[in-house]
């Protein structure tokens, strides 16, 4: 995610501190001569990608399902963060799928596993290796073949509209049931799936759904790289009959945007040769095309952009009374409470990179004057048309002065202050010149109650000129942040949309309270 980082400073060790990642890596999987678990059909293999975090293993992400192969190659692109300096471990496990019950995960499913490093990937940007069983056990001649590909910063991704029309009717007593595979031709000339549509049923004139991918995966980035698609007839046993294929490019796809189309003859290489008044096995048309650019916080701060904080304070009941030397907002004359250690801390950071050093200052979850209602993303001036502060020294004068005014409540709804900072973040990107970038800085003591609301707003944001730094305080359990973080796997809104871009970064404040700020800054 993007992380400010200090200009010209030596970071000392953190501890157990988050590692710059290095770059994302893309990988495409494959395998071969899998184990046949199906008694009338092929296996329908899925293949579950899982990394280990503090021992355990958790699912990443899985594939999709291909029906009856035993030889599948994948068209879901899974993409992981490379910290460098860590030794990530890797396992994907391959599982026979049963229709509706989905994938099991019962021993007769099992169709072998396989344990690697990102890193060891990364190095031999092509692996292949057997698969095991249970207890270290051969899965037959099973193999898994995973291709990795370090992702450029280049991170654009481009939204494609096809459709056919007049293909080749290839069978006998009804339509052809039509897919199309676009794969990239690297320079070394073997070929690369980018992406798989969907089956349109009994139809050779068949519009497929328009779908998104990345430009590094479609042509590495490179316009003028060869592109080659292929349309074929559907079999569920797994014997796809070839319809036709055409070859094109980035740029000649280009040409779709707007109201423009463009259109390509679908050949079949043996009718051309056998037939002699062959024209082609039909049509295949762009409808559109759209270009999405992601930008990361470097290109905004590099393009000029002005950067604007929002510290956002935890005033839940989950907190303790303030008057109690337990409580995270204990108000104690002689030194700062965990709250005002913690803003400090990280605030003297973000300061830097602010060129007014002024700050909007936000709270959640208390009971606030005059009528002591709830609020969830309140000034802590008590100004709602200047919730500015003079740097952070006026954020923790504000603080100070509040907190004897509110009743600390609940319950802790942290989506609304993400809605409402990419709410002006959304208002100055429409303004096209998108002068200002924001962060959002969130104090809190753990438990996120509004959880499905809090991820769809931080998928939404990921589309905006903004990141969120997530500050943990106290000693609560974080693993909502963690989730949230998602440095574990990639963040998900509840319907399964994935972010854009890794905007949220999570510090326990516990585990860096006690080094220095120059420590501190390395791990933001």
């Amino acid at each position: 995610p993007p992380r400010p980082a200090g200009m010209g400073d030596v970071p000392e060790p953190c501890p157990q501190a988050p590692l710059a990642v290095l770059s994302k890596v893309e990988l495409r999987v494959s395998c071969k001569h899998l184990l046949d678990r199906d008694t009338l059909n092929k296996s329908d293999p899925c293949v579950l990608l899982l990394m280990q975090s503090q021992g355990q293993w958790m699912e990443v992400d899985r594939s999709e399902v291909i029906k009856s192969n035993l030889n599948p190659v994948f068209a879901k692109i899974f993409t992981v963060d490379y910290y460098f300096e860590e030794v990530q471990k890797l396992r994907f496990e391959v599982y026979d799928s049963h229709g509706q019950a989905g994938v099991g995960t019962h021993d007769d499913d099992f169709l072998g596993g396989m344990e690697c490093t990102v890193g060891q990937i990364v190095a031999q940007k092509r692996v292949t290796k057997p698969l095991f069983l249970k207890y270290g056990k051969f899965a037959g001649k099973s193999t898994i073949t995973i291709i990795s590909e370090e992702i450029s910063g280049n991170n654009g991704y481009v939204e494609l509209a096809f459709r056919a029309k007049k293909l080749d009717d290839k069978d006998l007593f009804s339509k052809s049931d039509p897919f199309l595979e676009i794969y990239r031709i690297d320079d070394d000339r073997s070929e690369q799936l980018v992406y798989r549509t969907e089956v349109v049923k009994n139809n050779l004139s068949p519009i497929w759904e328009p779908f998104k991918v990345s430009l590094n995966s479609l042509c590495s980035c490179e316009e003028k790289r060869k592109l080659r698609c292929v349309v074929w007839d559907y079999d569920s046993r797994g014997k796809h009959d070839f319809i036709g294929e055409f070859f094109t490019t980035f740029e000649e796809m280009q040409k779709a945007m707007g109201e423009n189309k463009v259109q390509w003859d679908c050949m079949n290489p043996k009718y051309k040769i056998k037939k002699r008044n062959y024209k082609n096995s039909g049509v295949v048309v762009l409808l559109d095309l759209k270009i999405h650019r992601v930008y990361s916080f470097l290109d905004y701060i590099m393009g000029g952009c002005q950067i604007h904080f929002t510290v956002a304070i935890d005033f839940t009941a989950s907190n303790g009374d303030p008057r109690n030397s337990c409580s995270l907002h204990y108000i104690n004359p002689y030194q700062p409470n965990e709250y005002l250690k913690a803003l400090v801390a990280v605030g003297e950071i973000c300061q830097d990179y602010d060129s007014d050093k002024k700050f909007s200052a936000l709270g959640f979850g208390a009971r606030i004057p005059p009528k002591y209602e709830v609020s969830h993303d309140f000034a802590i001036n008590f100004n709602p048309d200047n919730d500015e502060c003079e740097g952070i020294q006026g954020v923790v004068e504000s603080y100070q002065s509040c907190l004897p005014k509110i009743q600390l409540y609940g319950p802790t709804n942290v989506a609304p202050i993400i809605s409402k900072v990419a709410r002006v973040a959304a208002d100055e990107e429409r303004t096209k010149e998108a002068s200002q970038y924001f962060i959002l800085l969130i104090l809190t003591d753990g438990v996120v109650t509004d959880m499905a609301d809090t991820r769809e707003a931080i998928v939404r944001a990921s589309y905006l000129p903004m990141s969120i730094i997530i500050v943990g305080v106290g000693n609560a359990d974080f693993t909502d942040m963690q989730i949230l973080d998602g440095d574990d796997g990639v963040l998900r809104s509840p319907k399964g949309e994935p972010v854009l871009r890794d905007i949220v970064q999570f510090v326990p404040f516990r585990e860096f309270k006690n080094v220095s700020g120059a420590a501190t800054r390395s791990c933001l």
